[in-house]
């Protein structure tokens, strides 16, 4: 396994300590490899289990990303009573009340759910406690420089002057990655002109485990199930509507949000305040360099539209441990050739959902200084025909649902 006797040199090294590093982390562990991971300590979250207590930022979790979790242990180690499974989903092409209705559902899709709703902090907790147990080591530190020189480890050097070694490097620092930027990766950048507001809610209906999407110009705007009679909200609105949202009451934020979805949940009340978050499309040259990959936003940011960013990564965890697991006995774990299977094995997934994502937000965001490319133009008028077309037709249903749950 490539395990070194000097305890100056670990198998890999895991940059960043949120959810997908420390997945990383573990199942590089779990393949009985030295590992650690190195950022500087977040604090600690606080304990969500209060009845009103919920956390704003949630993840949509695909099958694909359960079952990752599931063969770490992980999931297990959930707590179960603030999950909550999606088992429908309703998307509409505008906000207009009578828009044509696009029906995705779990038994279509011939799976146990679309997807489950895990609050940050609950992925996070368990994933801290899964770490402890495998023993991966723990460095508060920051990364200030790093050396791929050497042939058979690169070196990074911290805060303060010590130096770790590694076989290799996974960089998993986020959207804004400075080890991206150490590693000589270009990325470029650009901004949608929307922020993402985010809050949960009381609902005055049951969800019925369904999750509701709206397009349109307002943005577009997404209600995922809780448990109980709760919603958490993402709505990725214009900039000013984001303000104004930003702005509201509570009670007038619930109204607002109420309205712009129908009220299908009945009336709403405001569990936590709203947040916003910028929006941008980031994409990079490679997602390899010598003894080094990225995975997660560190390689990738797209727009959240279809709650797929988190997914992207755990898919990327995936791919990076089957590459390790399947390698042959005398490859160096940074070995080019292994690093580019790696890279290989992630592009068109990455390539579909960004293209996916973007041309989506193109045709039904707000197009205001982002201009929409010749051959969407003509699509904007008739997207409800589309919409209905595709509505109707089973197979391509059959189509995006499949790589909806991938």
């Amino acid at each position: 396994m490539h395990r070194s006797d000097s305890r100056g040199v670990f198998d890999a090294l895991v940059v960043g300590r949120g959810a997908i590093g420390a997945t990383a982390a573990l199942g590089l562990s779990r393949c009985g490899l030295r590992v650690a991971v190195v950022a500087p300590a977040q604090p600690a979250p606080s304990p969500l289990d209060g009845p009103g207590t919920w956390d704003s930022r949630v993840f949509a979790m695909s099958p694909a990303s359960r079952a990752l979790l599931e063969r770490l242990r992980v999931w297990d180690a959930l707590d179960a009573a603030r999950v909550a499974p999606v088992y429908d989903m309703r998307v509409y092409p505008s906000g207009r009340e009578g828009a044509p209705e696009l029906h995705f559902g779990a038994y279509e899709a011939c799976v146990e759910a679309l997807a489950w709703i895990v609050e940050g902090s609950n992925l996070s907790a368990a994933l801290g406690r899964a770490l402890s147990f495998a023993g991966v080591e723990d460095i508060d530190a920051r990364v200030e420089a790093v050396d791929c020189t050497a042939p058979d480890h690169a070196a990074l050097t911290l805060a303060g002057g010590h130096v770790l070694r590694s076989r290799l490097v996974v960089g998993a620092d986020g959207a804004r990655s400075p080890l991206r930027t150490m590693l000589g990766i270009a990325a470029t950048e650009r901004d949608y002109p929307q922020q993402a507001v985010v809050a949960n809610f009381e609902t005055g209906l049951p969800h019925r485990d369904c999750a509701w999407q709206w397009f349109g110009e307002h943005g577009i705007l997404a209600l995922l199930p809780l448990p109980g009679e709760r919603a958490s909200m993402v709505w990725s609105a214009p900039q000013e509507l984001a303000g104004e949202l930003l702005g509201h009451t509570p009670e007038a934020l619930a109204e607002r949000v109420a309205q712009a979805s129908w009220h299908v949940l009945g009336g709403l009340r405001v569990l936590t305040a709203a947040q916003s978050f910028p929006l941008r499309l980031i994409r990079v040259d490679r997602t390899i360099a010598t003894r080094a990959v990225l995975v997660g936003d560190a390689a990738h940011v797209v727009h959240p539209l279809s709650g797929q960013g988190m997914n992207l990564g755990f898919g990327d965890v995936a791919a990076l441990l089957d590459v390790v697991a399947r390698r042959e006995p005398f490859r160096d774990l940074g070995d080019a050739l292994l690093l580019r299977r790696y890279e290989r094995a992630r592009r068109e997934a990455v390539a579909a959902m960004r293209l996916t994502t973007d041309g989506l937000q193109r045709l039904f965001g707000d197009h205001t200084g982002l201009p929409l490319p010749g051959l969407l133009q003509p699509l904007v008028g008739a997207r409800e025909l589309g919409w209905r077309f595709v509505a109707g037709s089973s197979w391509l249903k059959r189509r995006l649902m499949a790589h909806a749950v991938s």
